[in-house]
């Protein structure tokens, strides 16, 4: 499975707080699937990642816009279908002080992987990369700022 550990990449590159302490990012597999395809040796990871960030003290938005952004071009189904849409990211709260929060969020994904049979009895296992979702004319690079300090930008 490639998404969570790019999941985390993504956002210890793009949230202020998580790119000054990545140890408060934790990333968890959970309710997994293994959905194999008739006839072949394809199949589809079907999974929820658990996100947990403690001690959260920025603005949420600095962290669901680039959440958002790597969604949409890693898992855009979670964005385009209105049945996935009001699921795609669950998230809960300890409130621990006035300024500091633990989060944890949720997502849906899935990973196909094409398997192909080579001449000399071996295997090869390719990840293809998610349909891109259509332009609809969106920024194409953005900045997010907080009482006009900047605090993210993709």
């Amino acid at each position: 499975m490639k998404k969570p550990a790019d999941l985390r990449k993504h956002l210890e590159a793009s949230v202020p707080c998580l790119r000054k302490h990545p140890e408060n990012l934790h990333v968890f597999v959970e309710r997994g699937n293994v959905v194999s395809v008739i006839g072949g040796l394809s199949f589809e990871y079907r999974y929820s990642v658990n996100l947990v960030i403690t001690d959260f003290t920025d603005h949420a938005d600095t962290l669901i816009i680039p959440l958002l952004s790597w969604i949409a071009v890693n898992q855009p189904d979670n964005l385009q279908h209105p049945d996935k849409q009001e699921q795609a990211i669950r998230i809960e709260a300890e409130i621990i002080d006035h300024d500091t929060v633990d989060l944890s969020i949720t997502l849906d994904l899935t990973e196909r992987v094409i398997v192909t049979a080579n001449p000399d009895g071996s295997y090869t296992a390719t990840h293809p990369e998610e349909p891109a979702l259509p332009d609809l004319g969106g920024p194409v690079g953005w900045e997010l700022l907080i009482n006009g300090t900047p605090l993210a930008q993709q």
